[in-house]
Protein backbone atom coordinates (compact mmCIF):
# COMPACT_ATOMS: atom_id res chain seq x y z
CA UNK A 1 0.00 0.00 0.00
CA UNK A 2 1.59 3.28 -0.46
CA UNK A 3 2.09 5.62 2.21
CA UNK A 4 0.47 8.95 2.50
CA UNK A 5 2.55 11.90 2.27
CA UNK A 6 1.81 14.44 5.42
CA UNK A 7 1.57 18.20 3.90
CA UNK A 8 0.56 21.24 5.91
CA UNK A 9 -2.16 20.60 4.18
CA UNK A 10 -3.39 17.58 5.79
CA UNK A 11 -2.48 18.90 9.00
CA UNK A 12 -4.44 22.41 8.45
CA UNK A 13 -7.56 20.16 7.63
CA UNK A 14 -7.45 17.48 10.66
CA UNK A 15 -6.95 20.68 13.07
CA UNK A 16 -9.59 23.15 10.88
CA UNK A 17 -6.90 25.42 10.29
CA UNK A 18 -5.61 27.47 7.73
CA UNK A 19 -2.37 26.33 6.18
CA UNK A 20 -0.10 29.49 7.28
CA UNK A 21 -1.51 28.71 10.69
CA UNK A 22 0.13 25.74 10.96
CA UNK A 23 3.53 26.61 9.02
CA UNK A 24 3.78 29.60 11.66
CA UNK A 25 3.03 27.30 14.60
CA UNK A 26 5.49 25.17 13.41
CA UNK A 27 8.13 28.17 13.33
CA UNK A 28 6.86 29.08 16.65
CA UNK A 29 5.58 32.50 15.40
CA UNK A 30 5.17 35.02 18.23
CA UNK A 31 1.17 35.66 16.46
CA UNK A 32 -0.19 31.84 17.46
CA UNK A 33 -0.72 31.46 20.78
CA UNK A 34 1.21 28.46 22.87
CA UNK A 35 -1.84 26.28 23.08
CA UNK A 36 -2.14 26.33 19.08
CA UNK A 37 1.67 25.76 18.81
CA UNK A 38 1.39 22.59 21.06
CA UNK A 39 -1.98 21.36 19.81
CA UNK A 40 0.17 21.38 15.85
CA UNK A 41 3.47 20.03 17.05
CA UNK A 42 1.79 17.32 18.92
CA UNK A 43 0.07 16.13 15.49
CA UNK A 44 3.02 16.65 12.88
CA UNK A 45 4.91 14.52 15.68
CA UNK A 46 2.34 12.00 15.53
CA UNK A 47 1.88 11.64 12.44
CA UNK A 48 5.91 11.85 11.39
CA UNK A 49 5.09 14.85 9.28
CA UNK A 50 8.46 16.10 7.59
CA UNK A 51 8.52 19.59 5.92
CA UNK A 52 9.95 20.05 2.56
CA UNK A 53 12.86 21.89 2.99
CA UNK A 54 12.99 22.38 -1.11
CA UNK A 55 9.30 24.42 -0.67
CA UNK A 56 10.77 26.17 2.24
CA UNK A 57 13.39 27.56 0.49
CA UNK A 58 11.72 28.40 -2.43
CA UNK A 59 9.27 30.57 -0.48
CA UNK A 60 12.61 32.01 1.88
CA UNK A 61 14.88 32.20 -1.72
CA UNK A 62 17.32 30.26 0.51
CA UNK A 63 17.56 26.36 1.82
CA UNK A 64 20.78 26.40 3.30
CA UNK A 65 21.98 23.51 0.95
CA UNK A 66 25.04 23.62 -0.56
CA UNK A 67 25.58 20.90 -3.49
CA UNK A 68 28.42 19.24 -4.49
CA UNK A 69 29.12 17.07 -7.58
CA UNK A 70 32.52 15.38 -7.74
CA UNK A 71 34.34 13.13 -10.67
CA UNK A 72 34.06 9.84 -8.26
CA UNK A 73 33.00 9.39 -4.63
CA UNK A 74 35.17 6.61 -4.02
CA UNK A 75 38.25 8.19 -4.54
CA UNK A 76 40.45 8.20 -1.87
CA UNK A 77 41.41 11.85 -1.63
CA UNK A 78 37.85 12.86 -2.57
CA UNK A 79 36.61 10.96 0.72
CA UNK A 80 38.74 13.01 2.82
CA UNK A 81 37.54 16.11 0.39
CA UNK A 82 34.15 15.79 1.38
CA UNK A 83 34.86 14.58 5.02
CA UNK A 84 35.72 18.30 5.68
CA UNK A 85 32.87 20.02 3.11
CA UNK A 86 30.29 17.87 5.59
CA UNK A 87 32.31 18.88 8.68
CA UNK A 88 32.30 22.45 7.96
CA UNK A 89 28.99 22.79 6.21
CA UNK A 90 27.31 21.10 9.58
CA UNK A 91 29.12 23.76 11.87
CA UNK A 92 27.88 26.50 9.30
CA UNK A 93 24.23 25.15 9.49
CA UNK A 94 24.07 23.83 5.85
CA UNK A 95 22.66 20.51 4.46
CA UNK A 96 25.10 19.60 1.86
CA UNK A 97 24.05 17.12 -1.26
CA UNK A 98 26.44 14.89 -3.23
CA UNK A 99 26.56 14.02 -6.51
CA UNK A 100 29.09 11.83 -8.63
CA UNK A 101 29.72 12.86 -12.62
CA UNK A 102 31.38 9.48 -13.18
CA UNK A 103 34.68 11.69 -14.88
CA UNK A 104 31.42 12.30 -17.52
CA UNK A 105 31.02 15.81 -19.32
CA UNK A 106 27.73 15.62 -19.58
CA UNK A 107 26.72 13.71 -16.57
CA UNK A 108 28.43 16.77 -14.41
CA UNK A 109 26.17 19.62 -17.19
CA UNK A 110 23.31 17.30 -15.79
CA UNK A 111 24.55 17.37 -12.41
CA UNK A 112 25.29 21.18 -12.13
CA UNK A 113 21.51 21.71 -13.55
CA UNK A 114 20.17 19.21 -11.47
CA UNK A 115 21.63 21.32 -8.32
CA UNK A 116 20.31 24.62 -9.61
CA UNK A 117 16.71 22.99 -9.79
CA UNK A 118 16.92 22.12 -6.26
CA UNK A 119 17.32 25.15 -5.02
CA UNK A 120 20.44 24.40 -3.55
CA UNK A 121 22.11 28.43 -2.18
CA UNK A 122 25.90 27.74 -4.04
CA UNK A 123 27.97 24.64 -5.58
CA UNK A 124 30.81 23.25 -4.77
CA UNK A 125 32.20 21.13 -7.91
CA UNK A 126 35.90 19.06 -9.27
CA UNK A 127 35.58 19.22 -12.67
CA UNK A 128 35.95 16.08 -14.45
CA UNK A 129 39.17 15.49 -16.61
CA UNK A 130 37.70 16.07 -19.64
CA UNK A 131 36.27 19.59 -19.21
CA UNK A 132 37.73 21.42 -22.15
CA UNK A 133 34.47 23.12 -22.89
CA UNK A 134 33.44 25.49 -19.97
CA UNK A 135 30.66 27.05 -21.29
CA UNK A 136 27.99 24.74 -19.06
CA UNK A 137 30.02 25.69 -16.04
CA UNK A 138 30.09 28.98 -16.43
CA UNK A 139 26.22 29.21 -17.19
CA UNK A 140 26.16 27.60 -13.61
CA UNK A 141 28.18 30.40 -12.81
CA UNK A 142 25.74 33.26 -13.67
CA UNK A 143 23.07 31.46 -11.77
CA UNK A 144 24.36 30.24 -8.59
CA UNK A 145 27.44 30.99 -6.16
CA UNK A 146 30.33 28.22 -7.54
CA UNK A 147 33.89 27.22 -5.83
CA UNK A 148 35.88 25.30 -7.75
CA UNK A 149 38.66 22.99 -5.98
CA UNK A 150 41.25 20.11 -6.67
CA UNK A 151 39.96 20.33 -10.35
CA UNK A 152 39.73 23.40 -11.37
CA UNK A 153 39.92 25.35 -14.41
CA UNK A 154 41.83 28.70 -15.22
CA UNK A 155 38.80 29.56 -17.92
CA UNK A 156 36.90 30.21 -15.30
CA UNK A 157 36.75 33.06 -13.50
CA UNK A 158 35.78 31.91 -9.86
CA UNK A 159 37.34 31.01 -6.58
CA UNK A 160 39.20 27.85 -7.00
CA UNK A 161 41.00 25.57 -4.34
CA UNK A 162 43.79 23.53 -4.82
CA UNK A 163 47.02 22.03 -3.94
CA UNK A 164 50.33 24.00 -4.76
CA UNK A 165 51.14 21.60 -7.00
CA UNK A 166 54.09 23.20 -8.92
CA UNK A 167 55.54 23.96 -5.59
CA UNK A 168 54.66 20.11 -4.02
CA UNK A 169 56.00 18.35 -7.40
CA UNK A 170 59.25 20.25 -6.80
CA UNK A 171 59.97 19.29 -3.95
CA UNK A 172 59.83 15.53 -5.26
CA UNK A 173 62.03 16.08 -7.61
CA UNK A 174 64.36 18.14 -5.53
CA UNK A 175 64.39 14.72 -2.61
CA UNK A 176 65.40 12.54 -5.32
CA UNK A 177 68.11 14.42 -6.77
CA UNK A 178 69.42 15.60 -3.12
CA UNK A 179 69.74 11.52 -2.38
CA UNK A 180 71.99 11.44 -5.84
CA UNK A 181 69.05 10.22 -8.76
CA UNK A 182 69.95 11.96 -11.74
CA UNK A 183 67.74 10.27 -14.70
CA UNK A 184 64.18 10.76 -13.04
CA UNK A 185 61.19 9.56 -15.50
CA UNK A 186 57.89 11.02 -14.94
CA UNK A 187 54.01 9.32 -15.69
CA UNK A 188 51.32 11.85 -16.31
CA UNK A 189 48.02 12.53 -17.53
CA UNK A 190 47.88 13.99 -21.01
CA UNK A 191 48.21 17.45 -21.21
CA UNK A 192 44.49 18.35 -20.89
CA UNK A 193 44.97 17.88 -16.55
CA UNK A 194 45.44 21.14 -15.18
CA UNK A 195 46.40 19.17 -12.13
CA UNK A 196 48.91 17.21 -14.07
CA UNK A 197 50.50 19.93 -15.89
CA UNK A 198 51.14 22.12 -12.63
CA UNK A 199 53.09 18.89 -11.06
CA UNK A 200 54.84 18.49 -14.91
CA UNK A 201 55.84 22.56 -14.18
CA UNK A 202 57.11 21.13 -11.03
CA UNK A 203 59.29 18.65 -12.15
CA UNK A 204 60.47 20.19 -14.82
CA UNK A 205 61.59 23.35 -13.01
CA UNK A 206 63.54 21.31 -10.82
CA UNK A 207 65.37 19.92 -13.42
CA UNK A 208 66.36 23.26 -14.43
CA UNK A 209 67.21 24.55 -11.37
CA UNK A 210 69.85 21.58 -10.49
CA UNK A 211 71.08 21.65 -14.21
CA UNK A 212 69.93 18.00 -15.51
CA UNK A 213 68.41 17.58 -18.99
CA UNK A 214 65.27 16.96 -20.03
CA UNK A 215 64.79 13.47 -21.56
CA UNK A 216 61.37 13.15 -23.47
CA UNK A 217 61.66 9.25 -23.55
CA UNK A 218 61.34 8.98 -19.92
CA UNK A 219 58.53 11.26 -19.94
CA UNK A 220 55.11 9.38 -20.07
CA UNK A 221 51.85 10.92 -20.73
CA UNK A 222 48.66 8.77 -20.43
CA UNK A 223 45.31 9.06 -20.48
CA UNK A 224 44.32 6.85 -17.29
CA UNK A 225 47.25 7.02 -14.14
CA UNK A 226 45.61 3.57 -12.29
CA UNK A 227 47.73 1.00 -10.80
CA UNK A 228 47.55 -1.05 -13.94
CA UNK A 229 49.06 2.30 -16.00
CA UNK A 230 51.88 2.36 -13.46
CA UNK A 231 52.63 -1.33 -14.59
CA UNK A 232 52.20 -0.92 -17.89
CA UNK A 233 54.20 1.84 -18.17
CA UNK A 234 57.29 0.58 -15.45
CA UNK A 235 57.41 -2.04 -17.83
CA UNK A 236 58.30 0.39 -20.39
CA UNK A 237 60.90 2.14 -18.73
CA UNK A 238 62.65 -0.86 -17.55
CA UNK A 239 62.69 -1.63 -21.45
CA UNK A 240 64.48 1.10 -22.12
CA UNK A 241 68.35 0.69 -22.91
CA UNK A 242 69.46 3.44 -20.80
CA UNK A 243 66.50 3.45 -17.68
CA UNK A 244 65.73 6.12 -15.24
CA UNK A 245 67.03 5.51 -11.73
CA UNK A 246 63.72 7.03 -10.44
CA UNK A 247 60.17 7.83 -11.61
CA UNK A 248 57.93 10.10 -10.02
CA UNK A 249 54.11 9.08 -10.62
CA UNK A 250 51.59 12.24 -10.23
CA UNK A 251 49.29 9.42 -8.52
CA UNK A 252 49.67 6.98 -6.17
CA UNK A 253 48.00 4.34 -7.43
CA UNK A 254 50.10 4.94 -10.57
CA UNK A 255 53.21 4.55 -8.27
CA UNK A 256 51.95 1.70 -6.37
CA UNK A 257 51.58 0.11 -9.78
CA UNK A 258 55.59 0.91 -10.46
CA UNK A 259 56.44 -0.79 -7.32
CA UNK A 260 54.56 -4.05 -8.03
CA UNK A 261 56.73 -4.09 -11.31
CA UNK A 262 60.09 -2.94 -9.82
CA UNK A 263 59.63 -6.22 -7.19
CA UNK A 264 58.92 -8.40 -9.62
CA UNK A 265 62.18 -7.95 -11.84
CA UNK A 266 63.92 -7.61 -8.92
CA UNK A 267 64.72 -4.15 -9.15
CA UNK A 268 66.28 -2.85 -5.87
CA UNK A 269 64.37 0.31 -3.92
CA UNK A 270 65.18 3.01 -4.03
CA UNK A 271 69.20 1.90 -4.65
CA UNK A 272 68.52 1.12 -8.31
CA UNK A 273 65.32 2.84 -8.41
CA UNK A 274 63.06 5.11 -5.96
CA UNK A 275 59.82 5.87 -6.36
CA UNK A 276 58.15 9.01 -5.47
CA UNK A 277 54.01 9.14 -5.39
CA UNK A 278 51.79 11.81 -4.85
CA UNK A 279 48.34 12.29 -2.50
CA UNK A 280 49.38 10.21 0.54
CA UNK A 281 46.44 7.65 0.54
CA UNK A 282 45.83 4.18 2.16
CA UNK A 283 48.10 2.50 -0.78
CA UNK A 284 51.23 4.38 0.07
CA UNK A 285 51.40 2.72 3.54
CA UNK A 286 50.29 -0.80 2.59
CA UNK A 287 52.66 -1.17 -0.46
CA UNK A 288 56.24 -2.37 0.72
CA UNK A 289 58.49 -0.56 0.70
CA UNK A 290 56.27 1.71 1.86
CA UNK A 291 55.91 4.93 -0.41
CA UNK A 292 57.59 8.44 -0.55
CA UNK A 293 54.81 10.59 -1.24
CA UNK A 294 53.10 14.36 -1.24
CA UNK A 295 50.24 14.75 1.33
CA UNK A 296 47.25 16.48 0.33
CA UNK A 297 45.41 17.76 2.94
CA UNK A 298 41.86 16.91 1.33
CA UNK A 299 39.94 18.07 4.79
CA UNK A 300 41.56 21.17 4.92
CA UNK A 301 40.40 21.73 1.39
CA UNK A 302 37.03 21.08 1.80
CA UNK A 303 37.07 23.08 5.16
CA UNK A 304 38.46 25.97 2.76
CA UNK A 305 35.88 25.54 -0.08
CA UNK A 306 32.74 25.95 2.33
CA UNK A 307 33.96 28.75 3.93
CA UNK A 308 34.64 30.70 0.72
CA UNK A 309 30.97 29.67 -0.71
CA UNK A 310 29.16 30.31 2.50
CA UNK A 311 31.13 34.30 2.17
CA UNK A 312 29.79 34.56 -1.41
CA UNK A 313 26.43 33.36 -0.22
CA UNK A 314 26.01 35.54 2.48
CA UNK A 315 27.41 38.78 0.65
CA UNK A 316 24.81 38.93 -1.77
CA UNK A 317 27.10 40.42 -3.82
CA UNK A 318 26.53 41.20 -7.89
CA UNK A 319 30.46 40.13 -8.22
CA UNK A 320 31.56 36.68 -8.30
CA UNK A 321 35.18 36.55 -6.47
CA UNK A 322 38.37 35.28 -8.33
CA UNK A 323 40.63 33.92 -6.13
CA UNK A 324 43.15 30.91 -6.36
CA UNK A 325 43.62 29.58 -3.31
CA UNK A 326 46.65 27.33 -3.22
CA UNK A 327 46.70 24.58 0.28
CA UNK A 328 49.88 23.46 1.01
CA UNK A 329 50.99 19.97 -0.18
CA UNK A 330 54.17 18.27 2.00
CA UNK A 331 56.64 15.61 0.96
CA UNK A 332 56.03 12.66 2.96
CA UNK A 333 59.38 10.58 2.76
CA UNK A 334 59.25 6.62 3.35
CA UNK A 335 61.10 3.89 2.47
CA UNK A 336 60.50 4.02 -1.59
CA UNK A 337 63.22 6.79 -1.62
CA UNK A 338 65.26 7.20 1.36
CA UNK A 339 66.05 3.86 3.39
CA UNK A 340 65.54 4.22 7.40
CA UNK A 341 68.10 3.13 9.63
CA UNK A 342 66.96 -0.13 11.96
Amino acid sequence: MKKEVVTLKKLAQILDLSTSTISRALNDHPDISEVTIKKVKHLAQSMNYVPNIFAKGFRKHKTNIIGVVVPNITHYFTTTIVRGILEEAAIKGYRVIISESNNDVIKQTEMLNTMIQFGVDGILASLTKMTRDVDSVLQTLNTSPLILFDKVSSKIPCTQITINDEEAAYSAIEHLINIGKKRIAIIKEREFSYNSEKRYAGYLRALKDHNIDVDKKIIISVDDISLQQGKRMANHLLSMKKKPDAIFAITDSAAVGVIKTLKKFNIKIPDEMAVVGYSNSRLSTVIEPNLTTVNQPGETIGKNAVKYLIEEIESNADTITNKMIEIKGTLIIRDSTFKSLK
